[in-house]
């Protein structure tokens, strides 16, 4: 669920997809499906690897570092949009090279994505974290999942990210947003919606049983 406070509790309401509590990163509107991927590192190319001191001597060998991170950095999100992808959602908060070609090529980013969100996402779509930086980068892109919409949010002052994806499973997700005049009325009503779908999920499984 998310809590708003300082609306009326009449304001409360249910919402397919998902909500996450953070704003865009990046935010290019598109109309339709939405192909989308998952990632949990960072897409901008390290200079060496782990473990692997690089050295840089010079402002110009610098620089050029600078110029090399950039090509590969536009060659990977030019590589999404050839593959259809308009929405990047990240576990990792991404560097400014990376929002800047995503801008560039119409690819909207969400970053900072807790394990809990991205284990939901993987549940709901059934896809797995891309890795970009595997054998090959410009393989064609499989571990993609596809979100029926993608939209900005706003919840009292706070703006968040309105997300619903196409399910492989019975499971479809909704969002419960509680509004109430303070945070603690939120809480209390919080928990006893909680209290009344253990009590359902505890009834549910004896009828099985």
């Amino acid at each position: 669920h998310a809590a708003v406070a300082g609306l009326p509790v009449a304001s409360s309401r249910v919402l397919p997809g998902l909500v996450l509590r953070r704003d865009f990163a990046a935010y290019c509107p598109a109309g339709g499906d939405l192909r989308a991927v998952l990632v949990t590192e960072p897409l901008r190319p390290a200079l060496s690897a782990p473990g692997v001191e690089f050295v840089v001597d010079s402002e110009a060998r610098y620089q050029a570092s600078l110029r090399w991170i950039a090509r590969r950095t536009e060659a990977l999100m030019k590589h999404l949009q050839s593959n259809s992808i308009k929405l990047l959602l990240s576990s990792v908060k991404q560097e400014e090279v990376v929002i800047y070609y995503a801008k560039l090529y119409g690819v909207s980013v969400v970053e900072c994505l807790s394990s809990e969100e991205v284990a939901l996402i993987c549940e709901i779509t059934g896809v797995s974290a891309y890795a970009p930086f595997g054998d090959n980068m410009y393989r064609e892109i499989t571990e993609a999942a596809v979100a029926t919409f993608c939209q900005p949010l706003l919840l009292g002052s706070k703006r968040c990210v309105h997300i619903g994806f196409t399910s492989v499973c019975a499971f479809q997700p909704h969002c419960l947003i509680l509004c109430g005049p303070v945070d603690g009325v939120n809480k209390q009503h919080a928990a006893a919606l909680q209290g009344a779908f253990i009590m359902l999920q505890q009834l549910y499984k004896r009828v099985d049983q």
